[in-house]
């Protein structure tokens, strides 16, 4: 399968350029991921980090789900990988499998593009209790291409020392 990966447009509204901003990213991380196997997926960096592109995904379905559905969308459901709130659960991906963490990923980025598309407004708010505050989508969508494009790095490093692939 090849990844799609369309380029944000030079001139759209800012919603517009929100969401393609996020989607290219997302369609960055898959495929700094595509045509890997479970193993290669789980192969961790640099020692002592125990960071691999499997955790990435696990970690960013985390990120989708805390954002769009607990904050923005108020929905009371646990983490995917945690019952007990732990973030860091997600890049434990010794044991994981990929069909597992894409499916899920896929899961959350689909919840988060109905959320976002519903939405009234890049004003619409929902509680943050980690920073026991109200924040608005146009700063969920902001923090998510914020925290795909830093992932997105780690994944460059990652995946060119499994076999040498670069750019995306």
């Amino acid at each position: 399968m090849t990844t799609e990966r369309l380029s944000p447009p030079m001139r759209a509204g800012e919603r517009e350029t929100l969401r393609s901003f996020l989607d290219f990213h997302r369609a960055t991380l898959a495929m700094k991921t595509e045509g890997l196997s479970d193993e290669d997926l789980r192969r961790q960096s640099s020692p002592p980090s125990t960071l691999s592109l499997l955790g990435l995904v696990r970690h960013l379905a985390e990120v989708e789900r805390t954002w769009f559905r607990r904050v923005i969308n108020g929905e009371d459901i646990p983490l995917v990988w945690s019952a007990e709130g732990d973030f860091q659960a997600a890049y434990d991906a010794s044991k994981a499998e990929g069909a597992e963490a894409f499916d899920a990923w896929q899961t959350e980025v689909a919840h988060a593009r109905r959320i976002e598309r519903a939405a009234a407004s890049l004003d619409v708010t929902g509680y943050q209790p980690r920073w026991g505050e109200h924040v608005s989508l146009r700063l969920v969508m902001l923090h998510l291409i914020h925290e795909y494009a830093r992932h997105n790095g780690h994944a460059d490093f990652l995946r060119e020392a499994i076999d040498g692939t670069v750019g995306a």
